[in-house]
């Protein structure tokens, strides 16, 4: 899963991109690396690979990875190419969500580029630019496969949705508001990478004292909530320079820091569980002396699929699998024991995965 990490300048967006990769960069598997610049991977925290690894005294524990890709600051204008704007709007085709961080705190010591603090104006703002970004790469597919329309039946009717599309995105609405025909519409516009279709989560930047009621007596967090629900996007409260100084500690110290605080999850928890949410993402876990190991899956996705997620080989021949919930396992003592009260399930092909699955994987090639 990658995540694209937007915003105006000066809300905090790099402040919380830095402390997100290296609070997520502690155990071995996947220390933090900088792919590029700009880019992080950080461990989806999953205390169910702890239990299991102790559980089997695992030689390995393999967490699922999350990509966050830091987008410079854009400005008005960037669909145009203001502030470099065009570079960084190319950088966030490929993510699967957005994340979208908004200023909800007043200093006077940090500038806003528009002189205040207005969450729904700098929203809006951003949305027009992707939108705008969005309207361009539209016209010039239009111009490119109207060409071809004239002797071709499947270009023409390419071109007839690029119009649809083209005619909601002038009117000022996202990619995602419109309503495909049917499944094949849908997947022509997949392809299209239009950012106005990416699904967002907006992340409230408050101060350190609006973390305790989770920013409930915030009029700037209120309005975002509003905006978020009204849209059907995801959001959350975060203050991003509590999340510099937890990203330096080490993690005992980070749970103690933030019991004293109140809290019961850092931001990082926060966004991951919203990301999942917004996606449609759970995990499944194998587990055993050789490794533990989270695997992240959609929703309804079935046995073969997610066995395909492990080895193309695993759904090819697959035969069955072998389920159990992990707490069933853990508080059975031992998978035999599991085995003779009945908690291991021996599903087929039409078993559809559920979050905390552990599963042996049968499959002959």
């Amino acid at each position: 899963m990658q995540l694209g990490i937007v915003g105006l300048p000066n809300v905090g967006k790099s402040t919380l991109f830095n402390s997100l990769t290296r609070a997520g960069a502690e155990a071995a598997n996947y220390p933090f690396c900088t792919i590029d610049p700009n880019v992080g991977v950080v461990e989806v925290p999953d205390e169910r690979l702890g239990l299991l690894g102790d559980f089997y005294k695992s030689k390995k524990i393999t967490p699922a990875v999350i990509e966050f890709v830091d987008i410079a600051g854009l400005v008005k204008g960037a669909s145009k190419g203001e502030g470099l704007g065009n570079q960084f709007l190319a950088a966030i085709r490929e993510v699967d969500a957005i994340v979208h961080v908004v200023r909800c705190f007043e200093d006077g010591n940090v500038v806003h580029v528009d002189g205040s603090v207005d969450p729904v104006r700098d929203i809006e703002t951003i949305e027009l630019e992707l939108i705008l970004a969005d309207l361009e790469v539209l016209e010039r597919r239009i111009a490119k496969t109207g060409r071809a329309a004239m002797m071709d039946k499947s270009a023409a009717a390419e071109v007839k949705i690029l119009k649809k599309l083209e005619a909601v995105l002038s009117d000022g609405k996202q990619a995602k508001t419109y309503e495909p025909e049917d499944e094949d519409e849908a997947a022509f516009i997949a392809t299209l990478g239009l950012l106005s279709s990416k699904p967002v989560i907006y992340a409230a930047n408050v101060g350190e004292d609006d973390l305790a009621d989770d920013g409930a007596s915030n009029a700037y967090v209120q309005a975002l909530r509003d905006f978020a629900a009204a849209e059907g996007s995801e959001s959350f409260v975060i203050c991003a320079k509590l999340e510099e100084e937890l990203s330096e500690l080490e993690p005992e110290d980070r749970a103690e820091f933030l019991a004293d605080l109140g809290l019961e999850e850092a931001g990082l928890e926060k966004l991951i569980a919203a990301s999942y949410r917004l996606l449609g993402l759970m995990s499944f876990l194998t587990a055993g002396e050789k490794e533990t190991r989270a695997w992240t899956i959609k929703l309804g996705t079935k046995a073969p699929q997610a066995a395909g997620k492990i080895h193309t080989d695993f759904e090819r021949g697959f035969i069955r699998a072998e389920v159990v919930n992990y707490k069933d396992l853990l508080a059975a003592g031992s998978y035999a024991a599991a085995k003779e009260k009945g908690q291991v399930r021996v599903e087929g092909k039409e078993y559809v995965m559920q979050d905390g699955d552990v599963v042996l994987f049968r499959f002959n090639v």
